[in-house]
């Protein structure tokens, strides 16, 4: 029979632990009444609980919240006994939720005392527990997460010279701020725990914040000169000989390699350029005159002051007779003793030092300006040999923290992630299991896929 509730005894169950401040059913439905003396009465209700929630392995948790019914005046003599129950809820009208999974629903019956009276007061808790879907928190934050902190490790592989690596480093921090952001709206807010997520992001910006410091100490190196530092033979010796053959760096070789040549003075090269052969006592002034000089000067062509008025040249220099070459300006009678641009044969003792002083004079400066360009092409060489050591000497600390910081996130992202329990946790939920919406679904999705 289908009695009206109204109508009938019913027992004044109440759920303790109730976060809504309604504990009777709203809605009286009608109840079945066998003819055995059984009713069955199953009104419709929402029943609002809290849980404390356990945000330590976030998203990789479990969570188990308690129901605690029980009736508000009638004793344990009153009320009938009930055995526990491994299944104490029915799921067979139970939609799959989308976040979480429900691993156990436990029904435990217990008894307590209260000090206003000596008869039991029994109560039947169920343990509901639930374990968080991990795929949405995967895909949008882990995995952004992770790929973030393999950004701060090749802050380390970008060139010192590009002038972007702070800027990398400082863009990387400001993308795990943003994600701090969101996890903090994700999250429930506790000061009890730091969820797992929340100590990865941590570890992150942990390391993002001593890539900025180590690049700043790289770039201090990289761009360090003679002028400014002078390097140590420790530092030499460390990251340009021991350290490049650790990390498999190989210093490319340059193309100009020094030559046995690379000690010659000033005075040498000169000598290469005028090709003056390596017997330089057969070259001898004017007049058999050989000047002892510093540096070795490359015999002159016969000058054309040193022609006799025959039209050949002087006795002195021992050659055929050439043709008389007339001086410009009319000044063949300033340098004749005659006054008619005759030159005896005996001009030469006469005007030699006349003519070789101011020509050695320029030979002069002409080899010490050679010298200054050859000292300075040497100096600037050597200047930019240092600093390409200092560059080197960064290459080898980025490479250096390359491989540090590679194997620092490495084991963090595994120390920290991996210590989730639910991840080894190969338990099937029994929602899907009993629920006979999710088996319909199943069945469909099964056949769906067959005719395609």
């Amino acid at each position: 029979l289908h009695v009206p509730s109204e109508h009938i005894w019913l027992p004044d169950i109440v759920l303790y632990n109730n976060a809504d401040g309604n504990y009777e059913v709203t809605i009286m439905t009608k109840a079945i009444l066998h003819h055995t003396g059984k009713v069955v009465w199953k009104p419709p209700a929402i029943y609002k609980s809290f849980c404390e929630i356990d945000v330590e392995y976030f998203p990789f948790d479990e969570q188990t919240c308690f129901m605690k019914f029980g009736s508000w005046t009638y004793d344990g003599y009153m009320t009938p006994d009930s055995d526990n129950i491994d299944i104490g809820i029915d799921l067979q009208d139970y939609y799959i939720s989308v976040e979480w999974d429900i691993m156990k629903v436990p029904a435990v019956r217990n008894e307590k005392f209260y000090s206003c009276c000596e008869e039991p007061y029994p109560d039947i808790i169920f343990n509901i527990t639930l374990r968080r879907k991990t795929l949405f928190y995967t895909v949008n934050l882990i995995i952004p997460c992770v790929g973030i902190s393999f950004l701060s490790v090749l802050v380390f592989y970008l060139p010192s010279d590009s002038g972007e690596k702070i800027s990398l480093c400082i863009s990387i921090l400001l993308s795990l701020t943003v994600f701090f952001l969101l996890l903090a709206e994700i999250i429930p807010p506790t000061s009890l725990t730091v969820p797992l997520l929340g100590k990865y992001l941590l570890f992150t910006m942990m390391l993002v914040t001593l890539s900025v410091v180590v690049t700043i100490a790289v770039l201090n190196v990289n761009f360090r000169s003679p002028v400014t530092h002078r390097m140590a033979p420790w530092v030499h010796r460390v990251f340009i000989e021991l350290l490049p053959k650790v990390l498999c760096i190989e210093r490319p070789k340059k193309e100009d390699e020094p030559s046995d040549n690379d000690d010659q003075t000033p005075t040498d090269v000169l000598t290469d350029v005028f090709q003056v052969p390596p017997d330089v006592e057969k070259y001898v002034g004017f007049c058999g005159k050989e000047y002892g000089t510093d540096f070795d000067i490359p015999a002159l062509p016969p000058s054309r002051f040193d022609v006799a008025a025959s039209g050949g040249v002087g006795p002195c220099f021992g050659e055929p007779p050439l043709p008389a070459l007339p001086l410009p300006g009319g000044d063949d009678d300033l340098f004749s003793p005659t006054g008619n641009g005759d030159m005896s044969p005996t001009c030469c003792g006469d005007l030699s030092p006349t003519f070789e002083k101011p020509l050695l004079r320029e030979m002069e400066k002409t080899i010490e300006a050679s010298r200054f360009v050859a000292q300075h092409v040497r100096n600037k060489d050597k200047f930019e040999s240092i600093e390409e050591d200092w560059k080197y000497v960064a290459l080898v600390l980025d490479r250096l923290f390359l491989w540090i910081f590679t194997i620092a996130c490495v084991l963090g992202t595994c120390l920290i992630i991996l210590q989730a329990p639910s991840l080894y946790d190969n338990t099937q939920p029994i929602d899907a299991m009993y629920s006979k919406i999710a088996k319909k679904k199943m069945e469909l999705l099964k056949m769906g896929s067959e005719n395609v």
